[in-house]
């Protein structure tokens, strides 16, 4: 099964080897008829801490890593 890939920009870098990076996507709303735009935030794993806050990135879905910890930055 292929794993995930998403592209966002960091948000947050502040933990030890975790960074936050805030995903943005577009759809167009079914009442609405609009494009909206919903973001989500994912917890990554940065073995090197090299990523800083604005940095676009992209993340790679990988086995549990901790709680929240579910991506790694590729």
């Amino acid at each position: 099964m292929p794993k995930r890939i998403l592209q966002g920009v960091v948000s947050s870098s502040a933990n030890d080897k975790t960074v936050v990076v805030r995903v943005e996507r577009r759809f167009k709303h079914p009442l609405l008829n609009k494009v909206v735009r919903r973001s989500k935030k994912y917890h990554a794993h940065d073995e090197d801490n090299k990523f800083k806050v604005g940095d676009e990135v992209r993340i790679q879905e990988c086995r549990p890593l901790s709680k929240k910890k579910n991506w790694t930055v590729i």
